[in-house]
This record gives structure tokens, C-alpha cells and sequence, in this order.
């Protein structure tokens, strides 16, 4: 009797091996190019089905329970077929070109954990029968053609920890029990064409830790929920079209290091409260309609190396307590309405590799500790008032690429030092009250610079300076 079972057992594995084989031979008719010859040279029935290339089989039944065939420039379909591969747990075809539908006969793969279909060339919508798959973690279609709204049936799957439908064509709103998986982790919906509000967050216990919405068409305010989001470490909601002042709520997310609101109707002032997100790294809310002076709560974000303030309505000056904010690489204050002096906390700042204060209304000279900024690649102190000479400081800063004094009171002589920043690829002192005729007229960076390797003639340019602009874009005095 044992070893009639035995022998039962033996034939039952070869006959459901044979199953996925078939399957995947399907599978392999049904693709059209093959660039490398991966499946064409590998995949036969001369040899076993678990020893084929993108192949796992479990090490009890010697069922395919993983399928691999991502970055092998695969052009093909997916046949029904594929939902006879019954033991399988993942799946990822990504960075192929598969083309259209989803067969429904995937929802028969009831082990499945791991789906990765990304960068294919899918289309039409996705499916509701994805509901069915009850023990997936693991959803990720992004960068395909995929068409209508998100299938409400997603909630069903408990399971999810990971859903990415990134750079899509999906439209509608975002189904809000979507957002309440309990298990969530990490939802990217970003670059796709969803109308509608953010939903708000109904669980007290969410996992999620990053939400990404960028550049879609959403509107309203943001929900008053983000205390249910204890884990929140990445929130991107740009280039959407929210308004409104920012919930309190928001800096309750003691997690978060990384938060993008940019390209949004923004309004109201930043609440002293951010100081709350002290593990903040990266902070962009440039182009909104923010007001008021910058919140002394910034300054306690001390973790922060990203600061985009650009074109919003902040006035008053810059505090001298910006120094607390010792690891910045980027700050973009430009095209506001600050005003004053420069602060001198600021030279605090010396890993700083981008400063932008530009299109503001600073006054007074340039002070002479800007050569602290040792490692600044790029300086854009244009359309201000600065007055007085050019410090002999900047001449520190000698890995600047790209210098903007355009449009301020400086005077005086062009330093002979300007030769020791050879790294420049672009220098623009026009519309300013230096000495000498350098008359040539040069467009600005607020005119485009379309040609950065041209050589704009300039008048009475010195030797060691001419040397600096060859093959670069150079303006002096209009």
C-alpha cells in the first residue's frame, strides 16, 4: 500500500510539473521577439521545466512557484493559460514589452504574492477580478497604458503592502477604502490623471508609510486625517491642484522625512508646529501662495538637507537661526518677497552646493563670508538691490558652475580673481554698475540660456577672464 501511494504521488508531480510546462510553453508561443534567445534556446521540452531560465520550482511538489523573466526585451501577450501556473507566488515580467489585456483566468492564481508587471505596454483597465487575488503584498503596474478608474475590489485584498499603478492613464477619483488597507505600507498612484480629493484616512492604526500623488488632477483641501498616519515617512502630493491652508494634523507625522507640496494653491503661513517633523530631510513647497515670515519651527527640522521655498509670498527677513540647518546641500528661497540682509547664520550653512535667492528684495553688500560656501556649485543672487563690490570671498568658492549677479546696484571693477573660478559654465553680471564699457547685451537666466557653450563677446575683457569664458555663456554690463 505504501508504495502504491508512493508511486501515486510521483505520478500526480510529474503529471502537474507537466501542467506548468505547458503552460509556459504557451506562454513562450505567444512571444514574438526574443532578442537575447533566452526562451527560444532554454525553454524545451528536452529539459525539466524547474531548470528552465526565470524559473523556481518549491522543493516539495516541484511546482513553479516563481516566474522571472523581467529586463529580457520580451515582445509578446499574456495567454489564459498562465492561470493553470497554480502554485505560483510571484510573478514579475517587468521591463518588457507585453502587450494587451489581463486574461482573466490570473485570477485562479489564489498563492499569489508578488505581481510585477511595470514598464510593459498593457492597456486597457484593470481588472476587478484582481480582488480575488486574496494573498497578494505586492502590487506594481506602473509605466503601462492602463486605462479607467482604480477597482474598488483592491480593498478586498487584506494582504497588500505595496500597490504602485504609477504613470498610467487612470482617471476618476481615488476609491477611499483603498487608502484604509489595513496592511498597507506604500501606495504610488503618481502621474496619472485622477480627479477628486486626497481620501482621508479613516483606520487609527494605518501602516502606510510613503503616499505618492504627484502630478495628477486632484483638488480640495488636504484631509484632517494625517494623525491616523503614525508610520508616514514620504508624503508627495505635487503638481496637483489642492488649496487651502494646511491641516494641523500634517505635523503630528513625527516619521516623516520627505514631504513635497509644490505646484499646488497652497495658502496661508507655515505653522510654527513644523518643527515637529524633526526628521524632515527634504522639504519643497515652492510655487504656492504661502505668506508671512518663514515659521521659527523650521529651524528645529535640523535634519534637513532640501529647502524649496521658491516662488510663493513669504516676507520679512531671512533669521539668522537658518545656521541651525548645518546640512543643507540645496536652498531655494527665490522669487519671493524677502527682505534685509543676509544673515550671517547662514554661512553656517557650509555644506550648501545650491543657493538661490534670486527675484527677492535683499539689500546691503556681499559679505565677505560667502567663501565659507567652499563646495557651492551653483549661486543666483540676481534681481535683487545688492549693492557695493564683489567680495573677495566668492573667489573662495571655486567649484561654482554657475554664477547670477544679474540685476542689483554692484559696483566697482570686475575682480582679476573671477579667474580662479574655472570651473564657471555660465557668468551673468549684466544690469548692474560695474566700471568699464562691457556693453554686449546678453539674455539673462530668467530669458533662457539655450546655448551654454556659447561665447558672448565681451568688451575690455581681461585675459585670465576671457580664459574663463571660452566655450561658456559669460554676460557682463548691458
Amino acid at each position: 500500500m505504501v508504495e502504491s501511494y508512493i508511486v501515486s504521488l510521483a505520478v500526480a508531480t510529474v503529471l502537474e510539473s507537466n501542467i506548468d510546462q505547458s503552460a509556459l510553453l504557451v506562454l513562450k508561443a505567444q512571444i514574438s521577439y526574443d532578442p537575447h534567445n533566452v526562451l527560444t534556446n532554454n525553454w524545451s521540452t528536452g529539459t525539466f521545466v524547474c531548470s528552465w531560465v526565470g524559473v523556481t520550482c518549491d522543493s516539495g511538489y516541484q511546482r513553479v512557484d516563481a516566474l522571472n523573466l523581467s529586463y529580457m526585451g520580451l515582445v509578446g501577450t499574456i495567454p489564459p493559460h498562465m492561470g493553470n501556473l497554480s502554485f505560483l507566488v510571484s510573478l514579475n515580467i517587468e521591463n518588457n514589452s507585453f502587450h494587451g489585456s489581463l486574461p482573466e483566468e490570473l485570477s485562479h492564481l489564489y498563492k499569489l504574492q508578488h505581481l510585477s508587471f511595470g514598464f510593459n505596454n498593457f492597456n486597457g483597465e484593470i481588472p476587478s477580478w484582481m480582488g480575488l487575488l486574496s494573498k497578494l503584498q505586492n502590487l506594481s503596474m506602473y509605466g503601462n497604458s492602463f486605462t479607467g478608474t482604480i477597482p474598488p475590489s483592491l480593498s478586498n485584498i487584506s494582504s497588500l503592502q505595496v500597490v504602485n499603478l504609477s504613470y498610467n492613464r487612470l482617471s476618476g477619483s481615488i476609491p477611499s477604502s483603498i487608502f484604509n488597507i489595513y496592511n498597507l505600507q506604500e501606495i504610488d498612484l503618481r502621474d496619472n490623471m485622477l480627479s477628486g480629493p486626497m481620501p482621508s484616512i479613516i483606520s487609527n492604526k494605518s501602516s502606510l508609510q510613503v503616499i505618492n500623488l504627484r502630478s495628477n488632477n486632484l483638488s480640495g483641501p488636504l484631509p484632517d486625517t494625517f494623525d491616523h498616519l503614525p508610520y508616514l515617512q514620504r508624503l508627495r502630493v505635487s503638481y496637483n491642484q489642492f488649496y487651502g491652508q494646511l491641516p494641523s494634523t500634517l505635523f503630528k507625522c513625527k516619521r516623516l522625512q520627505y514631504l513635497s507640496l509644490a505646484n499646488n494653491d497652497f495658502t496661508g503661513s507655515i505653522l510654527s508646529e513644523i518643527g515637529n517633523l524633526s526628521m524632515l530631510t527634504e522639504l519643497y513647497l515652492y510655487t504656492n501662495a504661502f505668506e508671512g515670515t518663514i515659521s521659527s519651527g523650521l529651524f528645529k527640522c535640523n535634519q534637513l538637507q532640501s529647502l524649496w521655498l521658491s516662488a510663493n509670498r513669504f516676507t520679512g527677513s531671512v533669521p539668522s537661526e537658518i545656521g541651525n540647518l548645518t546640512k543643507l546641500t540645496e536652498l531655494y528661497l527665490d522669487n519671493n518677497n524677502f527682505e534685509g540682509t543676509i544673515p550671517f547664520g547662514l554661512f553656517k550653512c557650509n555644506q550648501l552646493q545650491i543657493l538661490w535667492l534670486s527675484a527677492n528684495r535683499f539689500t546691503g553688500n556681499m559679505p565677505s563670508e560667502i567663501g565659507n560656501l567652499t563646495i557651492l556649485t551653483e549661486l543666483s543672487f540676481d534681481k535683487n538691490t545688492f549693492e557695493g563690490t564683489i567680495s573677495s570671498g566668492l573667489f573662495k568658492c571655486n567649484q561654482l558652475q554657475r554664477l547670477w549677479l544679474s540685476a542689483n546696484r554692484f559696483t566697482g571693477s570686475v575682480p582679476s580673481e573671477i579667474g580662479n573660478l574655472t570651473k564657471l559654465t555660465e557668468l551673468f553680471l549684466d544690469s548692474n554698475n560695474f566700471e568699464g564699457n562691457n556693453s554686449q547685451k546678453c539674455p539673462t537666466p530668467y530669458q533662457g540660456d539655450d546655448d551654454a557653450t556659447t561665447l558672448y563677446t565681451i568688451k575690455k575683457l581681461p585675459p585670465h577672464q576671457a580664459g574663463v569664458a571660452r566655450g561658456h555663456s559669460l554676460c557682463f554690463n548691458q
